[in-house]
């Protein structure tokens, strides 16, 4: 099966289940990321020291992206309207869910590059004197 293909699939609740299957995955995925994301912030600002920033936030924009994905597709498949329960209100909520993750996880890579360069500088700074 392509990647296309699952997708589709997947927003349409899948092989098994209601018309909130698919929302509901989305809404999993895009609070996946929310929390990788916030994850992924922490280890920048000092407060986890285990994991790498840098890697959760190419994560968190990943897995974020996905649940878009996922909410858009959904909600362009769906029949029926919001209260017809084909989870259009879940797929719509899962969409800046998403792009929250997304967002986050963006953060957390610029702030590690800053970091980063913070280091490198004080480092060159150190070691020339």
């Amino acid at each position: 099966m392509r990647a296309a293909e699952v997708l589709t699939v997947a927003a349409e609740g899948g092989v098994i289940g209601d018309g909130r299957t698919g929302a509901n995955l989305a809404l999993g995925v895009g609070l996946i990321g929310v929390v990788i994301g916030w994850l992924a912030l922490a280890r920048v600002a000092g407060r986890i020291s285990t994991g790498n920033a840098r890697t959760g936030g190419v994560a968190a924009v990943a897995v974020g992206l996905v649940g878009t994905a996922l909410a858009v597709l959904h909600l362009a498949t769906s029949s029926g309207g919001p209260g017809t329960g084909n989870g259009m209100v879940g797929a719509v909520v899962a969409i800046p869910l998403g792009l929250m993750a997304a967002a986050l996880g963006r953060r957390a890579l610029t702030r590690s590059r800053h970091a980063e360069r913070t280091a490198d500088r004080v480092e060159r700074e150190l070691g020339s004197t």
